[in-house]
């Protein structure tokens, strides 16, 4: 089974983003490799941002066997997000 996927679309200008990352690094040491956490700048995929629909930075996707489950704009906490992504371990 295909573990969660967590996309963490960022821009290195973005003030939200930088506060995004520790909870990012925190989620990692609670979850390991239960969930694939990718890091994507906006700037630098513009595509890949226009193919997910996003408008604000922070945003946070979760993904399972390529269906969105979750997006979240804004920071988002990482005990928040653990329990999202509990769950889609299982």
């Amino acid at each position: 089974m295909a573990k969660p996927v967590l996309m963490d679309f960022f821009a290195v200008w973005c003030g939200p983003c930088k506060l995004q990352t520790p909870e990012l690094e925190k989620l990692k040491e609670m979850m390991g490799d239960a969930v694939e956490i990718k890091k994507i700048d906006v700037d630098d995929n513009l595509e890949l941002a226009q193919k997910y629909g996003i408008m604000v930075v922070p945003t946070l996707v979760i993904e399972k066997d390529g269906e969105i489950k979750e997006r979240l704009e804004g920071v988002t906490p990482a005990d928040t997000l653990k329990r999202m992504l509990e769950p889609l371990t299982e």
